[in-house]
């Protein structure tokens, strides 16, 4: 987590010299010249234009904007930091396609914005191909305080290990534990339950929800997205970091432990027998997921436990009576449970090699980014009109309803392009639900969840067997086609040995005998 107590006192400190001595409530004059330019004598500098692709990441302030180049706060951004920005927004959606077209078209922006390190799938081999720039002297001139803030394990994961260059510059998240079980505690108090700590307790409150006539006791969604509480349980996720040394000395996804992943199929074919789960849940995506659990229709669900403000504002909407809270996620056999360690590396950002001659510039752009008036204008908005500043000290006022949530989290969220992604602690420290938010993460999320082995590059054979690829959240092509068939009742979950068979035999040998060298070997391989 960021040092925000340290970094806020020396911001306020600042703030209270700018407001002394000019009396008005623009940016500092480090802010004011982050983005360089060429300057002319006696005139300000040249603002640094550039483009820049950006996903909506389902920002309901992004999708629903005009024109978001023309929005008050990307305007603002700019005058702090003397640039001139073309956001490409990319539909949350498509962001996959939309990248592989960007890259197959040589539509590149000047600034790409990426999910992770420097050899995920979106970016289709750019970083091999040369098409972005070094950046590890332009850190070193223009990028300090970003060498500073950010961890060198984020930073390795944005390097190229054969030659040590460094291609993005990435956002990152200090608790890896993201997401969370969600519950609705007024149905929970009217159904006469506690809270539920294991898979068999929280069965019996979907059951209850079920019999008090709750539409979706728990809130599915396609391809298990946000709805794989009970593979976490089991610690059967099967995602890209979910690897595991088996007994027999070999590397494997861990739905190979074949007890533990039937055990968990079954409890999610038992929830559709039952109706505890929406019939139609694997065409469920995620705009309907989220209308599903706002508008009151849904019990228990999971999503990242930073939406709660948001989603909270947003369900009382709908049901003013209707209370929530994030609780410890359902423990399996081990007593463990929660859902897949995000990476390190949320976002990252990759500088065009054909703007290498405002990449200077683009790299202190980015380096304002970590500055105190960078967290007080993302934390709080527009001084003079978002907050006051009175002896000092910023006035802030949280908002409650949906729209002005949905602006914080753009603020907060979105427009910020290199923080610590955990959640905003100025804010969070000014409400009830961001104490509760503050709680959660400190002290509940952060010993929950589950980490395995995971490969940056990923593995080769992974690549070459598009079939047996998994996501950071999804199970492989071919073994989520057949867990849904035996959720579904179309496919008896004791053939689950034929499918590792299959898996085995497509090409499954290959990955495991790669993954087993490669953590043998300490190459790439993190835990």
């Amino acid at each position: 987590m960021r040092k925000s107590w340290t970094r806020m006192t020396t911001a306020l400190l600042a703030l209270a010299m700018v407001v002394g001595c000019s009396g008005n409530g623009g940016g500092t004059s480090a802010g004011t010249n982050a983005g360089g330019g060429n300057a002319q004598e006696g005139n300000e500098p040249e603002a640094t234009k550039f483009s820049i692709s950006m996903r909506t990441l389902n920002v309901s302030y992004v999708e629903k904007h005009s024109d978001i180049n023309k929005d008050k706060y990307v305007t603002e951004l700019e005058k702090k930091t003397n640039t001139d920005l073309d956001i490409r927004l990319i539909p949350h959606n498509e962001y996959q396609d939309k990248m592989v077209q960007m890259f197959a078209t040589n539509d590149i922006p000047d600034v790409v914005q990426g999910s992770g390190g420097i050899s995920g799938q979106e970016l289709a081999g750019a970083v091999e191909n040369g098409v972005f720039l070094p950046l590890n002297d332009l850190l070193e001139e223009h990028g300090q305080d970003l060498l500073k803030f950010i961890p060198e394990s984020a930073w390795k994961r944005m390097t190229d290990a054969k030659t040590g260059n460094i291609y993005g510059i990435p956002e990152i998240l200090s608790n890896p534990s993201r997401r969370a079980t969600w519950i609705r505690t007024d149905l929970l108090e009217k159904v006469g339950k506690e809270i539920p700590t294991t898979v068999e307790e929280t069965m019996d409150v979907l059951r209850a929800f079920k019999e008090a006539g709750v539409e979706q006791p728990y809130a599915g969604r396609q391809n298990f997205k946000y709805a794989d509480t009970f593979f976490g349980a089991y610690d059967v996720l099967g995602y890209l970091n979910s690897f595991k040394l088996f007994p027999d000395g070999k590397v494997k996804p861990s739905f190979f432990d074949e007890e533990n992943m039937k055990a968990a199929i079954q409890i999610y074919k038992t929830m559709h027998e039952e109706g505890l789960i929406s019939k139609e849940f694997a065409t469920i995506e995620s705009a309907d997921f989220k209308s599903i659990v706002t508008s009151g229709k849904a019990g228990m669900w999971s999503m990242n436990a930073n939406e709660l403000p948001i989603w909270g504002a947003q369900l009382k909407e709908s049901v003013p009576d209707a209370t929530i809270a994030l609780i410890p996620s359902p423990v399996g056999p081990d007593g463990a449970g929660g859902y897949a360690h995000y990476s390190q590396v949320t976002r990252s950002f990759f500088i065009n090699a054909k703007a290498k001659d405002k990449a200077a510039d683009i790299v202190k752009f980015f380096n304002w980014m970590v500055s105190e008036e960078a967290e007080l204008f993302f934390s709080f908005g527009i001084e003079g009109e978002d907050y006051q500043v009175v002896d000092g000290k910023p006035v802030f006022e949280v908002p409650t309803d949906a729209a002005g949530n949905d602006k914080m989290r753009y603020l907060n969220y979105w427009l910020w392009l290199v923080q610590d992604t955990t959640y905003n602690k100025l804010v969070s420290e000014l409400s009830d639900t961001g104490k509760e938010l503050i709680d959660a993460f400190d002290n509940m999320l952060s010993k929950e969840g589950r980490r395995g082995i995971e490969f940056d590059p990923r593995l080769e054979s992974l690549v070459k067997y598009p079939e047996l690829n998994p996501k950071s959240d999804e199970l492989p092509p071919l073994i989520l086609e057949h867990v849904l068939r035996m959720v579904y009742g179309r496919e008896p979950i004791e053939n689950y040995s034929k499918v590792l068979d299959e898996y085995l035999s497509k090409g499954g040998n290959d990955i495991i005998e790669e993954a087993t060298q490669r953590y043998n070997d300490k190459e790439n391989a993190f835990e």
